[in-house]
């Protein structure tokens, strides 16, 4: 039995190296280390040191992507340049433009031009040997003024067709002012194809010309390779070369903008790209309006507009020029209601007419619409006070590295890398907010008659939202006590303690919610078998026996915490492994009794 346990943790710990999406890279610092020195890691802050947690995070940020600035850019430019010049033994000019033409991949230029390297050069064009050749000729006539020059005065591809310098400089002007496609500039001989290569562009284009052309060489190394895009941050000039298929798509560029790969938007695991598009789509979409238009008003029985009704009798007069007076219930003309139709606050007609089913269908369709538009405004409000949430913990996690950090070393005379556990905390706070915004929008677009998955949902994003909002709590309210302070408080160790421990448990708690989520709740069987129970256990790490792998390798972690913390000085929660004073009755994290 005890071998099955130690089997399923180290598979779980396998799955978490992999698909872990914190950026903090603690479990993958945990995978490194014993089960021992792991534990210990979850809460004393101490005796860390943040440069091996920095380089950790580093060294899993190159395995998925690089961010690249624009000397990168060209330094990767130049190098496959050099490739495809040595390999194929042809000048550094034409191998930039088989590179450009075949989207920057080294490995399809190679295909290609051994596969058939006439048809490479007849597509790509690049000739071999010039077409026209003018030997001995002294004056030479231009393809396009037909004015007459000395060869000094004129140039030509690598076809041979000669033109003047001046409408070669007018040629290249205009293709380069008409945007990137003169990056594959072609001979001006219409029957033609030949490419222009850089370096004449270089020696004939005005300075401006020049600088442009340049600026398109460099994007299209981004803009044209599928492995690379630019940050879509506004003003943000890095770019992401990232490597295809090796997890999660959310990345974080050097301007501490937090992005999904795959379709640019915001960062948004667990949540598809699918569901991310529906959702901001519906978001913008007058679909919603006429919704709230449909459940909430009624149109004028003449003129078809549309009144909202929301307080006063039934008796609606049309606003001019329309005025029409009608019964707000069965919309009928008022002058054929008073009092032996109820009078001014019922319609005895409408009564009438609803038993007899005349209004079923356009009551029905209201109240669909209604309750349609209420289940959307529930889980807008909370994504969207999510999202404001996460903007505010931003701004105060920077007035944090800025002010208060500074600040609270003076006042309890420590160096600020003893309080990074506050950076920490701040930092599991903006990601946690970003991550159950997104649950909204995933569970909305959960299906209603799943109700199983809908139930376990429900239960996983509410554990994770108390966690949350104490951890969140902790870091802004009872830390203000402490930056209010002049005196060292005696206390400080045991806040350090607590906030410590309320960052790790709701990694654990936002862990298993995203999990469960990119998993398709896929705990959840078909008859609804799971129990709240068995997934608390699972959460709050209390027992070795968690649901699947996963829950076990937490579960071991927090075991391990336990048997590290003194017993003389704290004891561990068997609710939720928070590590207490001695001195405390309930714990500190989740209020359970000793």
């Amino acid at each position: 039995m005890e071998s099955e346990d130690e089997f399923d943790m180290h598979d779980a710990n396998d799955d978490d190296n992999d698909e872990d999406f914190y950026s903090g890279g603690d479990d993958d610092a945990a995978a490194s280390m014993d089960s021992d020195d792991a534990g210990v890691a979850d809460y004393e802050f101490i005796d860390n040191d943040s440069d091996d947690s920095n380089d950790a995070a580093s060294h899993r940020y190159q395995q998925n992507y690089t961010v690249l600035t624009e000397a990168d850019i060209c330094q990767h430019q130049e190098e496959d340049i050099t490739k495809i010049s040595t390999v194929l033994s042809i000048s550094r000019a034409a191998a930039s433009i088989l590179l450009r033409y075949y989207n920057w991949s080294v490995s399809k230029v190679h295909d290609e031009w051994f596969a058939d390297e006439e048809k490479v050069r007849k597509t790509v064009g690049l000739p071999e040997k010039p077409v026209i050749e003018y030997r001995n000729a002294k004056e030479l006539n231009c393809g396009i003024c037909f004015d007459t020059y000395l060869c000094e005065e004129m140039h030509a591809a690598a076809c041979g067709h000669p033109f003047c310098d001046s409408c070669w400089a007018g040629y290249i002007g205009t293709a380069i002012n008409d945007g990137p496609g003169c990056l594959i500039l072609r001979c001006p001989d219409p029957s033609c194809g030949a490419v222009v290569f850089q370096d004449m562009i270089n020696e004939l284009a005005s300075n401006e010309d020049r600088e442009k052309y340049s600026r398109y060489f460099i994007r299209s190394y981004v803009e044209d390779n599928r492995k690379t895009k630019w940050c879509p941050a506004p003003g943000c000039d890095y770019a992401i070369d990232f490597i295809v298929g090796s997890g999660s798509y959310d990345v974080t560029c050097r301007c501490s903008y937090s992005f999904c790969w795959n379709c640019t938007e915001e960062a948004h695991r667990p949540v598809d790209c699918g569901t991310v598009a529906k959702w901001i789509l519906k978001n913008s979409a007058e679909s919603e309006n006429m919704n709230w238009i449909l459940a909430n008003s009624k149109p004028c029985p003449k003129c078809k507009r549309p009144i909202e009704k929301n307080q006063g009798c039934m008796h609606i007069t049309c606003t001019p020029p329309c005025k029409f007076e009608f019964c707000w219930l069965c919309l009928g003309a008022w002058s054929e209601h008073g009092e032996r139709t109820g009078g001014f606050y019922a319609c005895n007609r409408y009564e009438t007419a609803k038993q007899e089913g005349v209004y079923d269908e356009a009551e029905k369709r209201r109240e669909m619409a209604k309750n349609s538009l209420e289940r959307y405004t529930h889980y807008y409000e909370r994504w969207a006070t999510n999202q404001s949430s996460r903007q505010k913990a931003l701004a105060d996690l920077q007035q944090m590295q800025t002010v208060h950090l500074e600040k609270l070393s003076d006042i309890q005379c420590q160096p600020e890398s003893q309080l990074k556990f506050i950076t920490e905390a701040w930092l599991q706070i903006v990601e946690c907010r970003r991550v159950l915004k997104w649950t909204y929008a995933y569970g909305y677009y959960l299906p209603e008659h799943e109700h199983a998955k809908r139930q376990f949902f429900e239960y996983l994003q509410g554990e994770a939202e108390s966690g949350l909002e104490r951890l969140h709590q902790c870091a802004e309210k009872e830390l203000q006590v402490y930056l209010n302070e002049e005196d060292p408080p005696k206390d400080f160790n045991e806040f350090r303690t607590k906030l410590a421990g309320l960052t790790s448990v709701t990694r654990n708690y936002f862990e298993n919610l995203v999990r469960a989520l990119e998993n398709g709740l896929s705990d959840v069987d078909s008859i609804g078998a799971s129990s709240k129970t068995a997934n608390s256990k699972s959460l709050g790490g209390a027992s070795s026996k968690g649901r699947g792998g996963r829950g076990k390798a937490t579960t071991s972690r927090s075991s391990s915490s336990n048997r590290n913390i003194d017993d003389s000085v704290h004891w561990s929660c068997e609710h939720c492994t928070f590590a207490n004073v001695r001195s405390a009755t309930v714990c500190q994290m989740c209020q359970q009794r000793r």
